[in-house]
């Protein structure tokens, strides 16, 4: 999974902290939850803020 794959983290982050609101995650700590994830293979260094903000975004979608 690459940082693109926005849709795809989103679902991995929902199913794997479904006691989390995704509103609240810092971008520091959302970034260290999608590198976390096990299927992510992408530089770390290139999850910069607007794809974090899309990620934070597709997870609210995700958990609606």
């Amino acid at each position: 999974m690459k940082w693109t794959d926005v849709l795809e983290i989103a679902i991995q982050l929902a199913d794997a902290h479904p006691e989390i609101d995704p509103a609240t995650v810092r971008f520091t700590d959302l970034h260290n939850m999608v590198v976390d994830l096990p299927e992510f293979d992408d530089d770390h260094s290139r999850g910069g803020e607007k794809v974090l903000e899309a990620i934070q975004q597709a997870w609210m979608d995700e958990v609606k």
